[in-house]
């Protein structure tokens, strides 16, 4: 199974493999040994889908023959027709909570192609469509776990397609959150699972988990920070991604600038106030950066992350300048940058002024250097400095201020079991990474 795009989708895959080796399935090691090939799309931009693309095409030249090519997710729920049409390589496109597989693929040699596998076929049972936020899922696989807390989202970006393919937000219930979180932690022998020590909260809009809810049951039921504080009572480490600024409530602040995990990844967007308002966004850089203090006057050391636009619809030289003044001023760990992408049906699909390619190209760059700068500085600064650290793999750790799979690491000596933590001495840094000797593990 090849994952695209967010950590949102990486929760879809795990519960999707769940789903395969329950039909009897097991994992393979690499396309060109597989029997199925599954590609979990991405369709937020414009850059996501040609990516997409290009993977789909890459594995169906990469599949050994009579290998399935099978196309899910986002770009599969919102362009199935589309693919079904331009690529003929694919035996099968299935939109969100579909059945993967066809059961009459292994009852003999696929139709068009060459000889099967030699090998015993598996029976598969029919499944009703899957509802994958609420499909359980196999044990980790690494000493942390994404868990996906809503599907959906309710805003309306002027940017963003993915309520129309995601739909509506549709918050899961604090008690099965905490039911995966439990089967999470929970060692597991016989998969080969010691199980988490680190849960990442994810959702389109993480901060308004439960608002659906509550609108339905009352001002009684469970908010984020109840959410979060009860995982919390669970495993060592919580992180939550993708905070709405205007959503960051002084209660949420505490909560998160007190735990062990004062990491905020902040959806930002840009600085300019007249450009977030068309982009039907909140906020300019004087009250991000006044959050931002609050934030750091709470916890000092604390981390945090942002995301960009460059090149909407009537971005101004002056506009783009407020942004760079922003980052220099912020000084945030971590920030990534995208250009703007025109989306079928988004509010900016319509919108005039959007700066020539070159020009965004320019931006892009020039922001990337300044935040690249910046984080260097940052990660320099921890020179010397002692903190915790969780082993995700033989020499890879990370600290509070590294979220999994999107910003640095930390390189610490191979011997550390990976699932362990430990107090680390930092003795370098190199751009985004910092390398570490033990001090001790962790009681």
């Amino acid at each position: 199974m090849e994952t695209l795009g967010c950590p949102k989708n990486q929760v879809d895959s795990d519960k999707l493999e769940g789903v395969l080796a329950a039909d009897g399935l097991v994992a393979a090691p690499t396309p060109e040994e597989a029997d199925v090939v599954v590609v979990n799309t991405c369709a937020f931009i414009e850059a996501a889908r040609a990516e997409s693309i290009e993977t789909i095409l890459a594995l169906a030249g990469a599949r050994r023959p009579g290998a399935h090519l099978v196309v899910t997710g986002c770009l599969a729920t919102r362009s199935g027709a589309e693919l079904v049409s331009a690529l003929p390589e694919v035996d099968r496109v299935v939109p969100f909570g579909g059945p993967l597989l066809d059961p009459s693929w292994f009852a003999g040699p696929p139709s068009g192609q060459a000889e099967a596998s030699a090998s015993s076929p598996v029976v598969l049972r029919e499944r009703p469509a899957l509802d994958l936020l609420e499909l359980p899922r196999p044990p980790a696989s690494a000493p942390w776990a994404y868990v996906k807390v809503a599907e959906g989202c309710d805003r309306a970006c002027g940017f963003c397609a993915i309520p129309s393919f995601r739909g509506p937000q549709r918050s899961r219930r604090l008690e099965v959150i905490l039911e995966e979180v439990n089967r999470l932690a929970e060692p597991d022998e016989g998969a080969g699972s010691q199980g988490v020590s680190e849960v990442v909260l994810v959702a389109q809009d993480i901060a308004s988990w439960g608002r659906d809810r509550r609108a339905a049951r009352g001002a009684g039921a469970p908010d984020l920070v109840a959410l979060y504080e009860a995982v919390s009572e669970r495993v060592p480490w919580v992180r939550l991604l993708y905070l709405y600024p205007s959503a960051l409530t002084d209660r949420l602040l505490d909560a998160v600038a007190a735990s062990p995990i004062p990491y905020f990844d902040l959806s930002l967007q840009h600085a300019s106030r007249p450009l977030l308002r068309a982009m039907r966004r909140f906020g300019d850089a004087e009250k991000f950066l006044e959050r931002i203090a609050a934030i750091r006057e709470r916890a000092p050391g604390a981390a945090l992350r942002s995301s960009f636009i460059v090149g909407y619809p009537g971005e101004t030289e002056a506009d783009h300048d407020g942004l760079l003044e922003f980052l220099q001023a912020a000084e945030l760990d971590w920030a990534g940058f995208f250009a703007w992408s025109r989306e079928p049906g988004t509010h900016a699909a319509g919108l005039p002024g959007a700066p020539p390619p070159e020009l965004v190209a320019e931006r892009l760059a020039e922001c990337a250097a300044l935040q690249e700068s910046v984080t260097e500085d940052r990660r320099r600064a921890l020179v010397g400095s002692t903190i915790e650290v969780l082993v995700d793999e033989p020499g890879i750790a990370r600290s509070f201020r590294e979220a999994p799979e999107i910003d640095g690491v930390v390189e610490v000596p191979a011997h550390l079991a990976v699932g362990t933590r430990h107090h680390v001495r930092v003795v370098g840094s190199a751009g985004p990474d910092l390398e570490a000797v033990p001090v001790g593990a962790v009681g």
